[in-house]
């Protein structure tokens, strides 16, 4: 069960999981439930024979409370709109790239998010692990392929009550700077701002739901209450496993988002810092690749990687041409905490009808 598609799922999961997978390794791991997963960490399994301690957050806010409260770990899992509040909050410590035996295999995408792996002084903080995409989603049944060639059909006046987006202020606001023309959101200005906005009121009109999670709008659309989507990559892997007409257009005019979720090393760690290392080189090792995008249905952080997958598992996760995806794609990278709460703030007030 991954983070973005089940997180009350895993909040569920917390304690129980927690409980199963303690072990007194020396090492803790604060994650998502599900990450516990020794395929994602095999060369750590067999050099320590075992996987570290895990504990679970349900999402990262709770994880972000939790550490600043207090809470003690070596290795953290947010994403990459996390980071730069994590550590400006005191929270990470600097990465040894050095030690990082595939640090210079990052994807080059993820290596130019500004202020994501390094800061502007050069210090590192920030491993990516694996990558989606939120993007145009549609049932195929019901709309036709030349409806949907932009993401202004969110605001059609003809899918009015047809019309999904997340509960969620990031993925909102991609779509909106998508629209805007923006492919760095960090450096948005006042005017962008306003006019991403308008936009997103203007979507709010036709939304019938805002989903929480992969569960609600792979729902909502199979039963026939929405037909056009802001979703997730694997809403439309869900929606035709169970024989639901759906389709994704990543091919629009505006282009498509991109998030990435990695590892940090967290302050407060009092474990082995040489199995630290360990288990960050382990997660990026490239033979993590083609597991994580076969039967996960994601991207892996590390490019070598991903250039070692079968061509037929790489077109079927819509990963075959890696260089014109992110050539065409909004990266969520973090943006200025002023600018955040601006979202935050704005986007309760739409959603609201204000």
């Amino acid at each position: 069960m991954m983070k973005r598609s089940h997180v009350r799922y895993a909040a569920a999961l917390a304690l129980l999981a927690s409980t199963a997978v303690a072990r007194a390794d020396g090492l803790t791991v604060f994650d998502w439930a599900g990450y516990e997963d020794p395929a994602f960490h095999p060369a750590y399994v067999e050099k320590h024979g075992g996987s570290p301690d895990f504990s679970f957050f349900g999402d990262e806010d709770e994880a972000f409370q939790k550490l600043t409260s207090g809470y003690k770990a070596d290795v953290a899992h947010p994403c990459s709109q996390s980071v730069t509040k994590w550590r400006d909050a005191g929270l990470l410590k600097p990465l040894d790239t050095a030690k990082l035996t595939n640090w210079n295999d990052t994807m080059p995408g993820f290596q130019a998010m500004k202020d994501l792996m390094t800061s502007a002084d050069g210090t590192a903080w920030f491993i990516p692990f694996e990558w989606g995409n939120t993007v145009l989603t549609y049932r195929a049944d019901k709309i036709k392929p030349e409806e949907v060639t932009s993401l202004k059909a969110f605001a059609d006046p003809k899918f009015k009550d047809r019309v999904s987006i997340g509960d969620n202020v990031d993925d909102a606001y991609a779509l909106a700077s998508l629209v805007m023309g923006l492919k760095d959101w960090s450096a948005m200005t006042d005017e962008q701002f306003k006019a991403a906005s308008a936009f997103l009121r203007e979507v709010h009109k036709n939304v019938r739901m805002y989903w929480t999670d992969n569960t609600d709008i792979s729902g909502a659309m199979a039963s026939g209450e929405v037909d056009l989507a802001w979703a997730w990559n694997e809403t439309v892997t869900t929606l035709k496993g169970d024989n639901v007409d759906a389709a994704i257009n990543r091919d629009t005019s505006e282009g498509l988002s991109t998030w990435v979720c990695g590892y940090v090393a967290l302050k407060s760690g009092t474990g082995d810092e040489a199995k630290m290392y360990d288990y960050l080189n382990a997660v990026t090792d490239p033979a993590v690749s083609p597991y994580l995008v076969d039967s996960w249905g994601y991207g892996h952080g590390n490019g070598k990687g991903m250039a070692s997958v079968a061509p037929d598992v790489l077109a079927a996760a819509g990963y075959d041409n890696l260089d014109k995806f992110t050539a065409n794609t909004l990266f969520q990278s973090p943006v200025p905490v002023e600018l955040k709460q601006k979202m935050i703030a704005e986007f309760e007030k739409i959603k609201a009808g204000y």
